[in-house]
């Protein structure tokens, strides 16, 4: 006899391995595995077979411990296998592999035939794993080897175009702004020759530096002393040509401390944000909040189609450098806890208490 196994009859009372099962809780997967005499199979505690009568359910450490006991695998949940989460992430891996490996960009079809599944299914199983839809990462590689092309000592724009998988000068040349922020010369030239115009100006928070480029306002950033921020900006952009102190500027930084001081007016301006894929969603759901309401961390993860990537949401909004315009401060922890705003914690509170009295919620409508 399996000294695994509970020898007598369970009831939810007796075993608190049974409400796993009535829960059908995938976090005990991998915990035991439970078996039923009058089948003769064991399953995992998520097991979607129909819920067995407790009397008939005997509890194991594993699933050797259940198949020396006399039981055969669930062929439905497969307990005999990894979960399917992870043999799922590991197929993802492999595409991303795949992706990275490939001259040119392998099509969705082609994505999915390799993982053994149908487009439909693929595009929903690699964008909950990685944050993003399948074109979308190939992209992101693409910028990737782009840059990494255009950095390498004797390379020209032409061998990066086509190291880079671009099939066209024409296509390139289209897609280059977008994926680097600049032309492709300017990029490997270091950003050498790009101008940026900046302002500081002082607010209820303190010092405020606002930063533009020819695309849109590229930093927005707070702190006690200018000449820190100054510094900041020119750490950002090594080799741009900062331009301060222009009177023309001044309206620019006027309309940012305007927004900061009046949340409901919020931020009016073009915006020029450069990031990840990844980190471009995670910053069109952070200004999707509407000033006095706040999100948690894992609801944007559910936001952006991807549940297990909270982690990687919080380190997109610690990324973030424009304050307020992009609102990563409106993110809270779970329990409400204000934590992780690079510009301190205790600005995230001023800001979120301002808010809130300033943009109180509508009142309900009545008939």
């Amino acid at each position: 006899m399996d000294k695994t196994a509970s020898s007598l009859p369970l009831s939810a009372d007796q075993d608190p391995r049974w409400r796993a099962l009535v829960a059908r809780d995938r976090s005990q997967d991998e915990q035991f595995v439970y078996s039923v005499k009058t089948t003769g199979v064991y399953c995992r505690p998520s097991c979607a077979a129909r819920l067995p009568r407790p009397g008939n359910v005997a509890f194991h450490a594993d699933c050797a411990a259940a198949e020396r006991a006399g039981f055969r695998p669930c062929k439905r949940c497969k307990p005999d296998q990894p979960p399917a989460a992870r043999r799922m992430a590991q197929v993802v891996t492999q595409i991303c592999r795949m992706i990275e490996a490939a001259d040119e960009s392998p099509t969705l079809a082609q994505m999915a035939a390799a993982a053994g599944l149908s487009p439909w299914h693929f595009h929903r199983h690699f964008k909950a794993a990685t944050g993003m839809t399948p074109k979308a990462y190939a992209k992101a590689q693409r910028g990737r080897k782009l840059r990494a092309e255009l950095t390498r000592p004797g390379a020209t724009v032409t061998d990066a175009l086509y190291a880079a998988g671009f099939a066209s000068s024409g296509r390139f040349y289209e897609a280059a702004d977008q994926l680097l922020g600049m032309t492709p010369g300017a990029y490997r030239a270091g950003g050498a020759g790009t101008v940026i115009h900046f302002a500081i100006g002082q607010c209820w928070l303190g010092a405020v530096l606002a930063a533009h480029s020819q695309r849109g306002v590229c930093a927005i950033l707070m702190g006690e002393d200018p000449d820190a921020l100054a510094r900041d900006l020119q750490d950002r952009f090594p080799k741009a040509h900062l331009i301060g102190d222009d009177p023309g500027y001044e309206r620019i930084l006027a309309a940012v401390i305007q927004g900061i001081d009046h949340p409901e007016q919020g931020i009016d301006l073009p915006l020029d944000i450069q990031g990840t894929a990844f980190q471009q969603r995670v910053w069109q759901a952070l200004r999707e909040i509407p000033p006095g309401k706040t999100a948690t961390y894992s609801e944007i993860a559910d936001r952006i189609g991807a549940p297990r990537a909270v982690r990687a949401v919080a380190g997109a909004c610690a990324a973030n450098p424009l304050a307020v315009a992009v609102p990563c401060h409106r993110v809270v922890r779970t329990d409400g806890a204000l934590t992780g705003y690079r510009w301190g914690v205790e600005r995230k509170r001023a800001l979120l208490r301002r808010e809130a009295a300033r943009c109180p919620p509508a009142a309900p409508e009545t008939s």
